[in-house]
C-alpha cells in the first residue's frame, strides 16, 4: 500500500480503528472517535475482510460524515498488527493514534493527548488507560503510577518504568517519528503486538508527554462468545506467542544499546507476565502445565542475575523456583505466592545454615529478604474460614508465623472488609483481636486466630464481594493482604441465609483464581438463577 505523506495543513490527527466481524460494537468505536471533534481531521477504519456485515455499517458511518474513510482488507491477516500498519500507510495528519473496534475514547482524550505533545513538543504523548469490565462495569487504571502527574520525559531511558505500559491505543504519536524510523506492528497472527510496537517506540528514543487524564477506555468481556486474542490463554500457544513478543521487544532494547529499558522489561516479565500465568495454572491439564513449566525455564535461562535482582519480591522467587524445578512443583503456593497481595503458604523451610528457603529440597530458592522486608511487603498468610448461618456468619481467620516476623512485630488486631467487587465500595468494616494459640504442643507463638461477624444477610442483594484485611501489630506496623480460602470439604457450600430484605439469600463461599476467600450473594429463585448461569458460563470461558 502506498504511503500518504502528512500535511502540514491538515487537521491534527487521524484516529487509526480496526475491526474484524465486530458489527456489535465497530460503531461505537467510530462515533467515539469522530466525537473528539475538530482535532480529528480523519478516522480510517481497517476492516479485516469481516463477514458479519461490518463493512456496510462502516460505509453508512462514513456516508454521514466525510471524516471517515473505510479501508477493506481482501483477506483477513490473522491478528492487529497488518491492519494498523495500513492505517499508518493512509494517515494525512501530524498525528495519529489508534483505537479498537470493541473499545471507545472518552471525550476528550484527543484534546488532552494533542495538547500535550504540542506544548512540550513530544514524539508521543502518552495518558491513562481504564480497563472496563463488562457487564459489570468495574473499572481499573492500567499503569496509574505512570500516569499520577503531568510530566514530560526527555528520553525513555530516563524512566525505565515506561516499559510496564506497553498498550498501543493510549497514546497519540507523532506520524512523521514513526515513519523516519521505521516503526511498524509485527505483521500476520502476532497476539501480543503491543508489546513489540511499543519497545520500537521507546528504543527510537522519543521525547513523551504523560498526562493525567483519561484518554482510552478498554472494554474488556470475558464472557464473550469470542474471547481477545489476548484473554484466550486457556491454550499453551498463547504463552508461546507471549513470550515471542516478549523476547522480540527485548532484542530491540538490546540492538538499539537500550540496556537499561532491556532490563526493565525483563523484569517487568516477571512480576505481570510469570505472576500473572502462574496464578492460572491450576485451572490447566497436566500437559499445559508440563509445556509452560519447560517453555518458561528455557526462556528464563536467558536472563541474568541482575534480571532477577531488578524485579519485586514475588516474581523474582517465582522465576527461581521455575529454574530450580526440572517439573511442575508446590504449584498451590506458587499460586498463592504470585498473588496481588503476595502470600506465602506454609511450611516455612530453612537451610542447613538457617537461611529461609522456598522448600527444604530447593535452598537455590532462598527467602533472604523476609528477613529484613518491611512488614507492609511480607507474604504473610492468613487462613480464613466463612461459615453462614441463620442466626449470623462468623468469618475464622489464622495467622501464621513467618521466620519469626510476625512475632516479633506483635499482632494485635485485623480490620475486616467486605467490598463490592462491581463499585469498589466497602459496605461492611469490621474489627477484631488477635488470640495466640497453642496447638497440638506448637509454640504458642506459631499460630494466632480471629473471630469476625459478618452480616451477610443484611445485604439483601446479589454480588459479588472480597474480603479485605489489614493486619496490625504492637509495633506500629501494618500489613493489607487478603484471607487465603480453606478448601476442606463442606467448607466452601453454598448456604441459604435468611434476609428482612430478600426473604432468601443464597451464598457461596469460594477461592479465586489466586486463592483468595471471596463469596457470592444471590436473592431468591431469580438469583439461584443467576448464579447457576454465571457457573456454566465460567466453565465455557
Amino acid at each position: 500500500m502506498d504511503r500518504i505523506e502528512p500535511r502540514q495543513d491538515a487537521a491534527p490527527v487521524t484516529v487509526v480503528v480496526i475491526g474484524y466481524d465486530d458489527a456489535a460494537h465497530v460503531a461505537d468505536a467510530v462515533r467515539s472517535a469522530l466525537a473528539q471533534g475538530p482535532a480529528v481531521g480523519e478516522v480510517i477504519a481497517v476492516d479485516d475482510c469481516s463477514t458479519d456485515g461490518s463493512g456496510a455499517l462502516l460505509d453508512a458511518l462514513a456516508a454521514r460524515d466525510p471524516r471517515l474513510t473505510v479501508v477493506r482488507r481482501t483477506t483477513n491477516s490473522g491478528g492487529c498488527g497488518t491492519p494498523r500498519n495500513d492505517g499508518i500507510a493512509r494517515v494525512s495528519s501530524p498525528y495519529l493514534m489508534f483505537l479498537d473496534s470493541d473499545d471507545v475514547l472518552p471525550l476528550g482524550a484527543v484534546d488532552a493527548l494533542l495538547g500535550a505533545a504540542v506544548q512540550h513538543r513530544a514524539d508521543v504523548a502518552s495518558g491513562l488507560c481504564v480497563r472496563r469490565e463488562l457487564p459489570s462495569g468495574r473499572e481499573v487504571e492500567w499503569q496509574p503510577e505512570l500516569y499520577a502527574k503531568a510530566s514530560v520525559v526527555a528520553r525513555p531511558a530516563r524512566r525505565p518504568r515506561l516499559v510496564r505500559d506497553t498498550l498501543c491505543v493510549n497514546k497519540l504519536y507523532r506520524t512523521d517519528f514513526l515513519r523516519e524510523h521505521g516503526v511498524r506492528f509485527p505483521d500476520g497472527r502476532f497476539v501480543y503486538e503491543d508489546f513489540v510496537f511499543t519497545a520500537r517506540v521507546l528504543a527510537a528514543g522519543p521525547r513523551l508527554a504523560l498526562v493525567p487524564d483519561r484518554v482510552y477506555v478498554w472494554h474488556v468481556r470475558r464472557a464473550a462468545d469470542r474471547l481477545s486474542l489476548s484473554l484466550d490463554r486457556a491454550a499453551i500457544d498463547n504463552w508461546q506467542a507471549r513470550l515471542d513478543a516478549h523476547r522480540q521487544a527485548v532484542d530491540t532494547f538490546l540492538d538499539a544499546s537500550q540496556k537499561r529499558l532491556a532490563r526493565a522489561a525483563r523484569a517487568h516479565f516477571l512480576d505481570h507476565s510469570l505472576r500473572m500465568y502462574a496464578r492460572e495454572l491450576g485451572l490447566r491439564d497436566a500437559e499445559y502445565r508440563a509445556q509452560w513449566w519447560k517453555r518458561t525455564r528455557a526462556y528464563l535461562a536467558t536472563f541474568d542475575t541482575a534480571d532477577f535482582e531488578a524485579a519485586p519480591a514475588p516474581g523474582r522467587v517465582a522465576g527461581r523456583l521455575v529454574l530450580a524445578a526440572d517439573e511442575p512443583r508446590d504449584l498451590p503456593r506458587l499460586k498463592e505466592f504470585a498473588a496481588r497481595p503476595a502470600r506465602l503458604l506454609p511450611p516455612y523451610a530453612r537451610a542447613p545454615d538457617g537461611t529461609p528457603v522456598w522448600a527444604a529440597d530447593l535452598p537455590r530458592v532462598d527467602l533472604e529478604h523476609l528477613r529484613y522486608r518491611p512488614m507492609r511487603l511480607l507474604p504473610v498468610c492468613v487462613d480464613a474460614v466463612l461459615r453462614p448461618r441463620a442466626h449470623g456468619t462468623r468469618l475464622g481467620l489464622r495467622l501464621h508465623e513467618l521466620y519469626g516476623r510476625v512475632a516479633d512485630a506483635g499482632p494485635r488486631a485485623v480490620d475486616v472488609e467486605l467490598v463490592d467487587r462491581h463499585s469498589g465500595e466497602v459496605v461492611q468494616r469490621r474489627t477484631a483481636r488477635w488470640t495466640a494459640l497453642d496447638e497440638r504442643g506448637r509454640d504458642e507463638r506459631d499460630l494466632w486466630s480471629a473471630s469476625v461477624a459478618l452480616d451477610l444477610a443484611g445485604l439483601g442483594r446479589a454480588g459479588t464481594w472480597d474480603i479485605r484485611l489489614r493486619l496490625r501489630f504492637a509495633d506500629g506496623s501494618h500489613r493489607d493482604t487478603t484471607p487465603h480460602a480453606v478448601a476442606h470439604p463442606g467448607v466452601l457450600r453454598r448456604s441459604a441465609v435468611p434476609s428482612l430484605r430478600a426473604g432468601v439469600l443464597l451464598v457461596q463461599p469460594y477461592a479465586t483464581h489466586s486463592g483468595a476467600l471471596a463469596v457470592r450473594t444471590a436473592s431468591g429463585l431469580r438469583g439461584a438463577a443467576s448464579v447457576v448461569r454465571r457457573k456454566v458460563s465460567r466453565l465455557l470461558h
